[in-house]
């Protein structure tokens, strides 16, 4: 009996289990900047991609859930705007424009951001969040007190969270998945390996289909199909076990992977300030 209770309260925790879209969904695809990476062997702990190099897009995203806003990811700080790239560096980042001036462009406020989820703790990615310090942080709760952790993991610069860890701002550390507005429409989905918090997200677009955003469970397409691992991940079996369940989930829901670093993949979203429904 206690089992068949276990599998019934399992069932009922599935986040994602059904097929209803009860909210009027929306997601933009924002440009949240690039990284040129000269030597792209830095992203293979096996030995590949020698002697090539690959720019990468970091994108980031809007997504409107009925009246209520969310940001997945936040991009590269905005202090890169203008500056000159290192010539001698091996990873180079730019960016050309700040969230809040795309989100001026269709009507948004930062102060309607109302959650900002974040897939990992690496500087690419919460660069701008202190932009939005009214919104709740979702982040995951293995990666957020990584933060704390004198000295900081490698990719971090805790200051460009400083809202949310100086406790001014509200946080809401994720443990496993998690159903943000509560009807299965957006999904933070647990995928540790990159980092020991990574999270994808499962949006289920009423037009579209569903979308799974990658965070960095890779980088490129090429890393899902040949399983490549930079050696930079925090942890290489948790990195292969969250390229399974990615694949895994797209599979079972005909969902569309995007793919946040490859400029293939996200094309295959609408550019700016078109949208995705």
């Amino acid at each position: 009996m206690k089992f068949l209770k276990f599998l019934v309260a399992a069932a009922c925790a599935v986040p994602f289990a059904g097929s209803a879209q009860a909210a009027d969904l929306e997601l933009w695809r924002l440009d949240c900047g690039s990284v040129e990476v000269r030597d792209l062997s830095l992203f293979s702990d096996a030995f590949g991609y020698g002697g090539t190099h690959r720019t990468l897009t970091d994108s980031c995203y809007l997504i409107r859930h009925d009246k209520q806003y969310m940001l997945w990811d936040t991009g590269l700080p905005a202090a890169l705007i203008g500056s000159k790239p290192d010539a001698k560096a091996p990873i180079v980042p730019s960016l050309t424009i700040d969230i809040p001036s795309q989100l001026a462009k269709i009507g948004v406020k930062p102060e309607q951001i109302g959650y900002i989820g974040i897939s990992h703790y690496h500087f690419d990615h919460v660069g701008q969040a202190a932009a939005f310090p009214d919104a709740v942080l979702l982040i995951g709760k293995p990666d957020f007190d990584a933060l704390k952790l004198p000295p900081p993991p490698f990719g971090v610069e805790p200051k460009l969270l400083q809202p949310w860890l100086s406790g001014k701002s509200k946080v809401e550390p994720v443990s496993g998945d998690h159903d943000v507005f509560g009807d299965g429409s957006v999904v933070v989905l647990k995928m540790p390996g990159h980092t020991p918090g990574e999270t994808s997200l499962l949006l289920r677009l009423a037009e579209s289909g569903p979308v799974l955003l990658s965070g960095d469970v890779v980088h490129f397409e090429e890393q899902l199909a040949n399983r490549g691992v930079p050696p930079f991940n925090w942890d290489r079996a948790q990195s292969l076990a969250s390229m399974d369940r990615l694949t895994s989930i797209a599979k079972n829901l005909g969902a569309k992977i995007i793919i946040q670093h490859d400029e293939n993949d996200i094309a295959k979203l609408p550019a700016f300030p078109k949208s995705a429904r």
